[in-house]
């Protein structure tokens, strides 16, 4: 089974220096190919980022998505959707020492960094804060360090994405999370069209998943570091038939 992954994501979906990956979805990812007869060893990751993930499943080159991939009703009419698995919100981040962004409002007249391709970006940009001076990166490691390097003046992301960043040990008491939470963001694992049954066995697997305490325990070890304080496991509204 091929499952694509974020791998730069401290937290959620990082490779590390020995070829490993590990982060929440990686562990959602582990127990969904478990639950499908599919061992961990046999998994082959394809790391992915957020303008590629829709194209990862139209073109064959994944069997699932699982890569803080939002359900938003445009991704809907290309892919399908077991989820939500994870409730995030959209943050921002800024240094610790700077209190002029405290609301969505501060940043219409700031340099603000988003990644590519992602629901963040195009909600400041047609909601939020239409004035900002909005800079999208590839990824967020290259946002944080215009962040601190007072390139840019914030990111935004996920709060469970920012937490991971944050947590690190070589970020810690550098930056704040704002908390404001400006929106929801609800993770699903992204299926191929047409793939009922596939969907319904991922069905199936999430629940139980979160049934056996394995959901909270993986939420636990990834994002305790950072105070950040995730939600609890939400109810699955997009499912496959028979799941």
């Amino acid at each position: 089974m091929t499952i694509a992954v974020r791998d730069d994501l401290p937290g959620i979906g990082l490779r590390t220096p020995d070829g490993r990956y590990r982060g929440f979805d990686i562990d959602v990812a582990t127990y969904l190919a478990k639950r499908l007869g599919v061992a961990a060893d046999d998994i082959e990751w394809k790391p992915t980022v957020p303008a590629e993930r829709e194209n990862v499943l139209t073109r064959g080159d994944a069997d699932l998505v699982i890569a803080t991939y939002s359900i938003t009703p445009e991704r809907k009419r290309k892919v399908d959707f077991v989820g939500p698995y994870f409730l995030a919100h959209q943050d921002l981040l800024v240094r610790a020492g700077d209190g002029s962004i405290d609301s969505a409002e501060d940043l219409n007249d700031k340099k603000l960094c988003s990644v590519t391709g992602s629901t963040s970006a195009q909600n400041v940009k047609n909601t939020l804060a239409p004035e900002a001076d909005l800079q999208e990166f590839s990824s967020p490691s290259e946002c944080l360090t215009g962040l601190e390097n007072k390139a840019v003046d914030a990111l935004t992301n996920d709060d469970a994405i920012l937490a991971g960043f944050a947590a690190r040990k070589e970020s810690r008491g550098k930056f704040r999370l704002t908390g404001l939470g400006l929106s929801d963001e609800k993770y699903g694992v992204g299926v191929a069209k047409g793939q009922e049954e596939l969907r319904a066995d991922v069905t199936r697997a999430l629940r139980k998943m979160v049934a056996d305490g394995t959901w909270k325990r993986s939420v636990r070890e990834h994002f305790g570091g950072a105070g950040y304080e995730a939600e609890a496991a939400p109810k699955l509204t997009e499912t496959g038939t028979g799941g």
